[in-house]
Formats: C-alpha cells, structure tokens, sequence
C-alpha cells in the first residue's frame, strides 16, 4: 500500500487539504468497488495537521513507516511580503527540515500553490523545472533564481518532484500521484466521478497586468500598450514607452513574465480581444481591428495557441451569416 503523506502548515488552504482527502478517499473507494484492495494509506504531519485530523477519511491512518510520498498543500500567501514572513515562521522552518529529511530516505515530494516557495527553500528544487501559482511567478524567480520556473504548466515533474500551478491544481496534482502509483485508469475514473475537466496549462486564466506590475518600468510599458493596441504598435515603440533600450526591455520583460517581447505584446492584444468579445456584440473582425490585426485570421491563430480561441468564439450572426 502506497503511503501518502500530507503535510499541513497551519494557515494552508482548506481547499487544497480538502481535495486531497477526497482523491485519495475516492481512489480507494473506486479500488473496493471493482473487488480489490486500496491502494493508498493517508496519514499527516506538520504545524497544521491537529486541527484536519478529527475530519479526515477513513484511508487515514497512523503510520511508523516512512511514506513513499509527501505532499505539501497550498499555503495561502498571496503576496511577496506574506511568502517571506510564512518562510521564516517556526512551522514553515520545521517543514523545510522535514521535507530534506523525507526526500534524503527515499520519498517523492510534491507541493502546489505557494506551497512550492517551502519547497524551493530547501534547495530541493534547485537546478530542476518546477511550477506555481501564475500570478507569483515573477516573485519566485527572483527568490529562487536555480529553478527552472514554467509558469504556463499546471503540473511539472522532474525526477522525485512534482510541483503544481495554483491552488485548485491540487486536483490536478493528487490525481497525477494517483495515476503514478495506482495507473492511468483508476485516476481517470476519479477524474469523473469529480467532475474533473482536463486542464493542461495555467494560461488560459493568467493575466499580463498582474505579471508586469511586478516591474515599474513593465508596468508602465503595460498601461502605455492597453491604450494604442489599436495603433498597431511594436516592440521598439514599447520598449520606448518603459524608457528603456530594446535589449533592456526584452531581459526584464522575460525576467518578470516569462515572456519574450513579441508573447507579451500579443498576450495584451488577445486579453483586450477577450475583453470586448464578453462586453460587445462586434465580429471577429472588428475585435481584430480594435487590437491591432488587420486579418482575424492571426488573431484566430493565436487564440487557438493559447487555448483562448472559445472565448471569442461568436454564434454565426455574428459573423454576417444568415440565421
């Protein structure tokens, strides 16, 4: 039997902890449903895990074996300045030395949401790829430089780590271990019984606003682009606009969003699309004007890249045919 470990801070989202409980429980159920043993054993450790006990499922257990897996439940911070007290409070110090130690006998470590800063903070992820929350991928670059951050992903593994977006990817997360140790097919069928659609990358629901406004002179670029999308504008006149050269503006673009000049203007151009799309009745190729596209097929082509293209997706009337 597969032992699974949550590790639980105190302030970490009920959510995260909550699905946890429910993949595992419905494995096992799924598993005694077809005749057959469970597969997973839950047991918890961590600042937080008093208060879950009294409500976790009956899959809980106590345990004198070391676990083959633990896994770290998002945290809820959701700001530099909350990531950088909870790092330093004696739960999250006790954590980090309990990670090291599980990951130093042999277990798998997982994490999701912010959760994947305590993990960053052993080292353990140093030098691998890894994911978090979307929106705090410019503050975990700048704590955690020898990670190899994806912030599009909604899960990464590398090796004996997995790493998870932001907190409902929890799901995503615990039917991943599910199928690692149980098989494909017994995660699908938790997937359904869920009600879990496949979600393949965080970037659909990303922002570019939120991103830059980790970086003044982007931010600035950012506000200066929302208003002359219209105009056809380009990366030089962008760079200008921050009031820095090209080269500079490109590094710290990347360095902040993940994306290269040319991503980052495009991502303004189909966010404003999506925007007029939900509040409007115009056609796609009045949207592509408006956003600086002359054909609405680059705007269709791009959409389709980003897994956006059903958001501007019009019923046929709006595209001048005859109901």
């Amino acid at each position: 039997m597969v032992i699974v470990e949550l590790l639980v801070l105190k302030g970490a989202m009920a959510s995260c902890v909550a699905v946890s409980f429910d993949v595992i429980e419905t494995a096992n159920r799924v598993l005694v449903a077809q005749g057959r043993t469970p597969a997973f054993r839950l047991t918890m450790a961590g600042s937080g895990a008093s208060a879950w006990r009294r409500l976790a499922p009956a899959s809980m257990a106590a345990s004198a074996a070391l676990p083959d897996i633990v896994v770290v439940p998002g945290l809820g911070l959701t700001n530099e300045a909350a990531i950088v007290d909870g790092l330093q409070s004696k739960g999250a110090l006790q954590a980090r030395q309990h990670l090291a130690d599980r990951a130093a006998a042999g277990a798998e470590i997982a994490a999701a949401c912010s959760a994947t800063f305590l993990l960053a903070a052993t080292g353990l992820l140093d030098g691998r790829r890894a994911t978090t929350t979307w929106w705090l991928a410019p503050v975990f670059r700048r704590m955690f430089p020898l990670v190899r951050i994806e912030q599009d992903a909604v899960l990464v593994n590398d090796g004996a780590i997995t790493t998870a977006g932001a907190a409902l990817a929890q799901l995503d997360l615990m039917l991943a271990i599910v199928a690692r140790y149980a098989g494909a097919t017994l995660a699908d069928l938790c997937a359904r019984y869920l009600l879990l659609d496949g979600r393949r990358s965080q970037l659909p629901y990303s922002t570019v606003a939120l991103l830059a406004a980790a970086d003044e002179r982007v931010a600035r670029a950012e506000g200066w682009a929302r208003d002359r999308l219209e105009d056809g504008i380009d990366v030089e006149q962008l760079a200008a606009a921050a009031g820095l050269a090209p080269r500079t503006f490109a590094r710290r673009v990347e360095r902040v969003t993940g994306l290269s000049p040319v991503r980052f203007l495009q991502r303004l151009r189909i966010e404003r699309a999506i925007d007029l799309a939900a509040s409007t009745s115009l056609p796609l190729d009045e949207i592509a004007r408006r956003v600086g596209y002359a054909e609405p097929s680059t705007l269709r082509r791009l959409m389709r890249r980003e897994g956006r293209m059903q958001k501007v997706a019009r019923p046929a009337r709006y595209e001048g045919a005859q109901a």
